[in-house]
């Protein structure tokens, strides 16, 4: 048998894995520090729950991973985190709101493989539901901020509201039918990206004709918000609500010189119904978003069947990317490759295994992580295996130690030995 991953799937060795779970254990911690509670649902949902009408629409479920268990009843794998938080917000009317959670998870699409795109990959999401407030929104813009600052990351958040942009089609489209304004304004999200050129060719494709120059003065505006906001005011329709949200959520972030008004910024997805963010690296070294959300206020009500929206908005950060910078900053070969700080070696195993292993029960009861030798192997190949792992300390105890009541001490990274009492080398350790 030649043994072999399923397409799209990928195993992580331990240096990996381990930059993974920090990058995990970071977000956790922040979504926790913000309010935020885990929620954890089933990797296998119900196939007509991922299949509703308002869950994530036909293009999804043709990648989605359908099943039939044994009762015959048809199932599938999620293919995003946000189906689920539908269906638990359902199933559970009475959890008070708003309902702050955060939920990380595999989720599991079908889809063309290319590089960066994979078949299971983890979401990383902060949802709030129930509150129509601008803090939540703000919320999540400085959630993201703090995320990217303890790794290290300097980043721009680009905000926007999706009524802005139909208000936008409005001026210029006219009475143009809602095919048309989206067209419009998915035309203009790739502003950024292609230049004027390129959204200009690409709206003359689609038809439209106008004169474009007062459209280029009130969406590529490099000034403050309120000042854009004040130009943005005279020109268009504010019946939509957008004015008076962007000024509200400007006015909670403050001055940041890292977040950045982008009138153009509309995020492809169609259910955004207000607020739309996305996070990129500041120098534009890496070209995808890091994380990216909005306000979605119909999303879970029309899921549900319900008469009144249930507002909400969210972000979700992007592991892989994330996880790609850092090997970037820091090779997987200068990655950590163990959680083990202390490695034991019993120098004669007939004679010190013992006392290596009551050495290492003290280790553990202190909370240092920490291993032995379990091959009866010699001091140099010992070494040797430790040095692979990048074992920063290793605990030698041959005869005359253990006669002493004594173990030899190892800085791996600056060769020092020390000689100390049992008691000793586990506060030494304890305290690093």
């Amino acid at each position: 048998m030649k043994l072999q991953l399923p397409r799209g799937m990928r195993d992580f060795a331990p240096a990996e894995k381990l930059l993974r779970d920090g990058v995990l254990a970071t977000l956790k911690a922040t979504f926790e520090r913000y309010g935020f509670n885990p929620l954890e649902t089933p990797i296998v949902e119900r196939w007509e729950t991922l299949a509703a009408k308002y869950g994530g629409g036909e293009e999804i479920l043709k990648e989605t991973y359908k099943l039939t268990d044994q009762g015959g009843r048809q199932l599938g794998l999620r293919y995003d985190l946000t189906t689920p938080l539908a269906r638990f917000v359902g199933m559970n009317p009475s959890v008070k709101k708003p309902f702050k959670r955060y939920h990380v998870g595999l989720v599991y699409r079908d889809g063309p493989l290319k590089k960066g795109r994979y078949r299971e990959f983890y979401q990383c999401d902060v949802d709030t539901v129930g509150s129509a407030s601008m803090l939540a929104d703000a919320e999540c813009v400085l959630l993201a901020l703090d995320v990217f600052e303890q790794l290290g990351f300097d980043v721009e958040v680009r905000v926007n509201n999706r009524r802005l942009l139909f208000a936008l089609a409005k001026r210029f489209l006219g009475t143009k039918d809602d095919e048309s304004a989206l067209g419009f304004v998915l035309s203009l999200d790739k502003l950024e990206k292609v230049g004027r050129d390129g959204v200009t060719k690409e709206l003359r494709e689609k038809g439209f004709a106008q004169d474009l120059d007062e459209l280029w003065s009130l969406v590529e505006l490099d000034e403050a918000p309120r000042d854009a906001l004040a130009r943005l005011r005279e020109a268009l329709d504010e019946s939509g609500g957008w004015l008076q949200d962007l000024e509200a959520l400007f006015a909670l972030l403050g001055p940041q010189r890292r977040v950045r008004f982008v009138p153009s910024l509309a995020r492809g997805l169609g259910y955004y119904t207000g607020t739309v963010f996305e996070v990129f690296m500041a120098d534009g070294s890496f070209h995808g978003a890091l994380a990216a959300g909005g306000r979605y206020d119909n999303l879970i009500g029309d899921f549900l069947g319900a008469k009144e929206p249930v507002p909400a908005v969210g972000i979700s950060f992007g592991l892989e990317p994330i996880v790609e910078l850092l090997k970037a900053r820091t090779p997987l070969a200068d990655q950590p490759k163990t959680t083990v700080r202390a490695y034991l070696v019993p120098v004669v195993p007939d004679q010190t295994t013992a006392g290596c292993f009551e050495m290492l029960s003290k280790l553990r009861a202190a909370g240092v992580h920490a291993d032995m030798d379990l091959m009866g192997r010699g001091p140099s190949a010992n070494f040797k295996y430790a040095n692979a792992y990048g074992v920063p300390f290793v605990i030698v105890l041959g005869p005359d130690e253990l006669a002493a009541g004594q173990v030899t001490l190892k800085d791996m990274g600056s060769g020092e030995e020390a000689r100390l009492g049992f008691d000793e080398a586990v506060a030494r350790l304890t305290a690093l």
